[in-house]
This record gives structure tokens, C-alpha cells and sequence, in this order.
């Protein structure tokens, strides 16, 4: 078998391998022997961070349920989400452009997807990007006079049947479990009374 070259790869490919290699702790080469055993084995991603969450939809669109384990290795079903409403909030880490692929993955299954954005999630991801894939405003300020005129938080995260949070931030996740609320994604989080999903990314260590 040739070896992988990844001097040979295309710059945008070299970038996105960077990308996720430092995310998990791996070397490019390490990372790259990884996704080609997830392709042959017929997994979605290299680490199944956005399969976990398709899981948990599945069961949020199913009013039976479905195991996680009878989903291993399967892809959403188009259309299981019609007229649910998603509530995805990005957080500021690297893993924050893999949020531009989940807002597309629920929009072809028929979801409405409504984004909030950390300041520091606009410095991974634009809000130009994520508006033209959600297909709605982005929510990115606490005080934005025009959102908040009738509490546009409560609204936020109310109005959805499901939040997701992806990335979750450790300071994301450290402000929810103590009630801390001093930006727009943490007073969303805090205010809701719908399920709350998260989807933890940061170094290992």
C-alpha cells in the first residue's frame, strides 16, 4: 500500500486536516490514517461528534425513541425533522467550523435552524457564513437593541424544541453549571426550559 503523502494535498485539504488533527491530539498523518478507516467503515466523520448529535435528534424526532446503539454507523433519515426547531449556539473553539455542516445537515432534514454566536465563535466562523446556511438572522449580542426589545432571549430559548450547543466550550459549560449569564449564549442557555444538547470539544488534556 502507498504511503500518504500529505505534502501531495491540496492546500484547502491540508488546512482541514490541520484543523482536526489538533483537535484531537494527533499528528496529520495520525489523523489522516483515521478518517480513511471512519470512510471504509462507513462512518460520517473522523471522531462521530456530529453522528452523536444526529443520534440524539433522531430520538428527539421519534415520539417512541430509538436506541442509539440501532443507529451506529447511520446517517439521519431526510425529512425525520420537519418542523422542529433548532436552537444551535455556537462556542468560540476550533471544532466551531464544523457547525457550518450540522446547520446544513439539519436544514435537509427539514429542521429550522435559528443560530446564536459567541464573540469568540466569530472568530473561527463568520456571521456571513452561518446566515447563509441557517437562512435566518444570527443572534450574537446580549444589548442588540433590535432583538431585545421584547426580551429577545427568553424568546430564543423558548420558541425552539431543542438547543444545541456545538461546540460546548469549557467556558461555555463552566458558565452553565454555575449559573453564570454575561453574554448572549449563556443567558439563552440559562433562561430556557426546553432540552438543552451539548457537545463538548476542547484538547484532551
Amino acid at each position: 500500500m502507498a504511503s500518504i503523502t500529505i505534502r501531495n494535498l491540496d492546500d484547502e485539504v491540508k488546512e482541514l486536516l490541520r484543523r482536526l488533527a489538533a483537535e484531537n491530539d494527533r499528528s496529520m498523518e495520525e489523523q489522516a490514517r483515521v478518517m480513511i478507516r471512519a470512510a471504509v467503515d462507513g462512518q460520517i466523520g473522523p471522531v462521530g461528534r456530529l453522528d452523536q448529535i444526529e443520534k440524539a435528534l433522531y430520538e428527539l424526532a421519534n415520539s417512541q425513541g430509538t436506541p442509539a446503539s440501532a443507529l451506529a454507523g447511520k446517517s439521519l433519515p431526510r425529512g425525520t425533522l420537519s418542523n422542529k426547531r433548532i436552537l444551535l449556539i455556537i462556542g468560540g473553539g476550533i471544532a466551531a467550523y464544523k457547525a457550518l455542516d450540522l446547520i446544513r445537515r439539519l436544514r435537509e432534514r427539514g429542521a429550522a435552524v435559528r443560530v446564536v454566536m459567541t464573540s469568540a465563535a466569530q472568530e473561527f466562523v463568520t456571521t456571513l457564513s452561518v446566515g447563509a446556511l441557517s437562512a435566518d438572522h444570527v443572534f450574537t449580542d446580549l444589548f442588540d437593541r433590535n432583538d431585545e426589545h421584547d426580551v429577545g432571549h427568553i424568546r430564543l430559548s423558548r420558541e425552539a424544541d431543542l438547543l444545541v450547543v456545538a461546540p460546548a466550550t469549557a467556558d461555555l459549560m463552566a458558565k452553565l453549571a454555575n449559573g453564570h449569564a454575561n453574554d448572549l449564549a449563556s443567558t439563552v442557555l440559562i433562561a430556557t426550559d426546553k432540552p438543552v444538547l451539548m457537545a463538548p470539544a476542547m484538547n484532551p488534556k
